[in-house]
């Protein structure tokens, strides 16, 4: 049987349960079990705020747009951000006529705080930092550098959904997160998004936006007799962003299992590090700092000829992945291109193998015999 990147498992029993009472209620757009998805988050990451969203995309679209109104940023100001992400992360930069300036990583595979350094200027409004397949890199760093120089802190964790830093969510340390809920992510839906500012008029203001500018959300117009109150205000030119109650369903079902999903994942790691352990020379790992306990949304590893590995898996039914192309590559980017040397080696040189919850003891030991038997051919 093939071992695929990733296969996502859901509680489907309980998905019925929670779809079936939105079908009998007979509301399944904004309102009712999107309140309850947010209400579980706040409760499970331990933030003030969160905003159900249809993709982390929009997330990140909108976190710019409200920054940037909220704190009069200009045109053509910049926002220091890495180039091995996807590439929704800096598109929500260019997006909001802002400059996606380009630092490195580090070892972690996340911003290497001493490039970041670099590259702060007058300009500078902000740093993203993405939290790849999980890991919180020097997190702790940067939010001491944002801090320093009056840096707006936008954390892209759509990795990061149950990782930790130092025992509490990572996002608490930022001044907006957005989670991802994707067909694969950590805590499938089949997509949607979560939205978290640190400032309670910010999330006034986001809730707003993805409901087309409008002040009041059919939800909170609709009582609890039936009655629809029809009037309302427009206080923005918004968009129709937000999550509905079919999505949020199948995430209030999945987020009971997401730490024990995540422990097994972390015990799956462990399979794969002890099987490349006598493989250095050959098989470089991610580091994974101790203060981090990681989703491992992702399981990656750097090795020399990258593409034929890829190809002699393929060949026996291990179909793994690669995360991320180096962004620079993108014409739109292109401007940065060779600008940042270690995240241009990781491109060409890193895989992400299997990890799902699907995954035997078994399946793990397969991969590893046929990404350490690829080796001692070379």
């Amino acid at each position: 049987m093939a071992i695929q990147l990733f296969v996502p498992t859901f509680d489907v029993e309980e998905c019925l349960r929670e779809i079936r009472e939105c079908l009998e209620k007979g509301w399944t757009g904004l309102g009712y079990k999107t309140v309850l998805f947010e209400d579980e988050w706040k409760k499970y990451t331990g933030l003030p705020h969160a905003h159900f969203l249809n993709s982390a995309t929009v997330g990140l679209n909108l976190a710019f747009e409200i920054l940037k109104e909220k704190y009069g940023w200009n045109d053509g100001d910049e926002v220091i951000t890495t180039p091995l992400t996807f590439i929704s992360s800096n598109h929500a930069i260019l997006l909001n006529n802002l400059h996606a300036e380009f630092a490195d990583i580090d070892d972690t595979l996340c911003l290497d705080p001493a490039e970041v350094e670099k590259h702060i200027t007058p300009q500078t409004r902000a740093i993203l930092f993405v939290g790849i397949g999980g890991n919180v890199g020097h997190l702790d760093q940067i939010v001491n550098i944002c801090r320093e120089h009056n840096l707006k802190l936008i954390l892209d964790a759509a990795h990061m959904s149950g990782t930790r830093l130092n025992g509490e969510s990572p996002a608490k340390y930022a001044d907006v997160t957005v989670f991802s809920f994707q067909a694969v992510k950590n805590l499938p839906t089949a997509d949607s998004g979560m939205i978290c500012f640190r400032e309670k008029e910010l999330d006034e203001v986001v809730r707003k936006k993805t409901w087309l500018g409008i002040n009041k959300d059919t939800y909170l117009r609709t009582s609890d007799n039936g009655t629809y109150k029809w009037k309302y205000d427009v206080e923005y030119v918004g968009y129709k962003y937000h999550g509905n109650s079919i999505m949020a369903a199948i995430g209030l079902a999945q987020i009971k299992h997401l730490d024990k999903d995540n422990a097994y994942r972390r015990q799956i790691a462990k399979w794969y590090t002890d099987g490349f352990a006598s493989h250095s020379d050959k098989i470089k790992l991610i580091q994974i700092l101790d203060n981090c306990e990681s989703s491992r949304h992702l399981y990656q590893i750097l090795v020399e000829h990258r593409d034929a590995l890829m190809t002699f898996l393929n060949e026996r039914d291990i179909y793994p992945g690669v995360h991320y192309v180096d962004n620079t590559e993108y014409r739109m980017y292109s401007y940065a291109n060779g600008t940042c040397p270690n995240a241009a080696y990781a491109s060409e040189h890193l895989i992400s193998l299997p990890m799902h919850m699907r995954l035997s003891f078994d399946d793990v030991q397969a991969v590893i015999k046929c990404v350490t038997g690829f080796f001692k051919g070379k």
